[in-house]
């Protein structure tokens, strides 16, 4: 009889393990994407995950639904080992139903989050889904609620990173949201709220579900995504790798390799010579993280949207950081509205999650336009200022160069909560550059000259010697001190080490009022 039950028990398992059938599998294959559980077998150490709620079955009996058979309820949930750390997954069958979400299929999800909450771990959801199921109504929409709650719950709590590599429409779009990291899958992954159809119907446009919401949409324009993979498995290889950078959860340091520690930290003589003579040169600010972060090693963030601010993670003597910087290759370096909500949410999940925050200025200010100002920069530039005075990690600017207005104290100025804020020769610390201010300070005698612009260049020479440079404002002690480029990695490398057991103490609230 023991044997009997067994052999049921291998069948059973068996017919769960084929998903929607040999045939939709070779669908699936054809289309160029894997199945539920061959994406979590490239995710997982080998021989490491452990399936939850694998024969959890709908309760449904409306629009011929009374006994169908749907293996796993259209998704694959479980836990195991990624690269040696406890990670809890959410893998969509696209096999089954298209993967749509019903009511039994929310229940293994949130069931699923809130393990992964108990134990303190990430948890990686792989999207690829049709959508709510019809037939079940009201009971899928209050499982799409009890998800995205339990998104929210975790939020700041546990990492949650999203691979889109199928579908994700309509309300199933608002799941990697709620998300700390979106990874799109290029041609394989779409997101939207309403579909080409839909739209077509409503206003008119014709649009392909790819321009709707493929990779050029979200990781360009909209900015939803975080991460591009030109595959399943290169996704799956981000989060892995991103995860590398991340503590298990908010009670946690992120992970240390000891093996880079004793990376040699001394200065870097070809460091001097980065930056152009003329300050209003454009150059690359990769070139600098790459020669001050452990063995050039950066994971951008968002790395086609909004390109005037860099935002990643990389390590300085094993320890992960979190990198913001201005970029000058890409609109002089400027924050505008979608730099400064790009800046503010990575710096918020740095704080989050223990990761201390390295920033390095080189802004002209913040952009000027009426597009800009009836979009809000005002409301968008503040949660830049909000997002830095509000972290309690330990924080270190570098002024490389321009460092004007407004802008230098979004950029985590010494007066926006800088432990430690160091400036090279190069910087240029002042209310505005220096042709800005002559025009408002001189702009009288400069008109009534006999030479107005010999005068105009004398003012702009006498201003920039006394205010564009670093000293003036390091003799307020604004900054802590001017150092060579050569010194920077250095500097930052005992500065993290002596700011390790900082402590900040914040009013008790709630929680403060970001200018959303």
């Amino acid at each position: 009889m023991a044997d009997k039950r067994i052999e049921d028990l291998r069948r059973r398992k068996a017919e769960l393990y084929q998903g929607g059938g040999t045939e939709r599998v070779a669908k699936q294959h054809a289309a160029g994407k894997r199945t539920a559980r061959e994406r979590l077998a490239q995710l997982y150490d080998e021989d490491t995950f452990q399936e939850t709620n694998p024969f959890m079955t709908h309760r449904c009996t409306d629009f011929g639904m009374q006994g169908k058979k749907l293996p796993g309820e259209g998704v694959v949930t479980g836990y195991g080992l990624v690269d040696g750390r406890p990670v809890y997954a959410v893998s969509q069958d696209f096999t089954v139903a298209g993967g749509a979400v019903g009511e039994a299929t929310a229940r293994k999800i949130s069931d699923l989050q809130d393990d992964a909450m108990k134990t303190g771990d990430p948890i990686i959801f792989i999207n690829d889904s049709g959508g709510a199921r019809i037939q079940e109504g009201v009971g899928a929409l209050a499982g799409y609620g009890d998800i995205f709650n339990r998104n929210i719950l975790a939020s700041g709590v546990v990492p949650q990173i999203s691979v889109v590599s199928g579908p994700c429409a309509g309300g199933a779009a608002y799941s990697p949201a709620l998300t700390d990291f979106i990874i799109q899958v290029r041609h394989e992954g779409q997101m939207y709220i309403t579909g080409p159809s839909v739209i077509k119907q409503v206003t008119g446009e014709d649009v392909t579900a790819e321009q709707l919401g493929g990779v050029e949409s979200h990781a360009h324009y909209s900015g939803v995504v975080h991460f591009v993979a030109d595959s399943g498995g290169e996704g799956l290889a981000i989060a892995k790798r991103l995860l590398s950078f991340l503590p298990s959860n908010n009670t946690d340091d992120p992970p240390f390799i000891e093996d880079w520690h004793d990376d040699a930290v001394g200065a870097d003589e070809a460091m001097n010579s980065l930056i152009p003579e003329s300050n209003r040169a454009a150059y690359d600010m990769h070139d600098v993280l790459a020669r001050v972060l452990d063995r050039s090693d950066f994971l951008e963030v968002q790395t086609h949207f909004a390109p005037n601010l860099i935002i990643g993670f990389g390590r300085i003597e094993g320890e992960t950081i979190g990198v913001v910087a201005n970029n000058p290759q890409h609109k002089a370096g400027v924050l505008d509205i979608d730099s400064s909500v790009k800046g503010a949410r990575f710096i918020r999940f740095c704080n989050a999650f223990n990761i201390p925050l390295v920033t390095f200025v080189d802004v002209p200010g913040f952009m000027p336009g009426v597009q800009q100002e009836y979009g809000g920069i005002i409301r968008h530039g503040a949660k830049m200022l909000f997002a830095y005075g509000a972290a309690t990690v330990p924080k270190i600017t570098i002024v490389v160069r321009k460092a004007y207005g407004g802008a230098y104290l979004a950029m985590c100025a010494r007066s926006m909560g800088a432990d430690r804020t160091a400036a090279w020769p190069t910087a240029e610390i002042a209310v505005m550059g220096a042709e800005g201010a002559v025009n408002v300070l001189y702009r009288k005698e400069i008109a009534a000259a006999e030479d107005p612009e010999a005068m105009r260049k004398a003012k702009m020479d006498e201003y920039t010697a006394k205010f564009s440079t670093p000293y003036m404002a390091a003799a307020r002690g604004l900054v802590d001190d001017v150092i060579e480029p050569a010194e920077t990695r250095a500097y930052i490398a005992l500065s993290l080490a002596i700011l390790k057991s900082k402590r900040a103490i914040r009013p008790e609230k709630k929680h403060g009022l970001i200018p959303l």
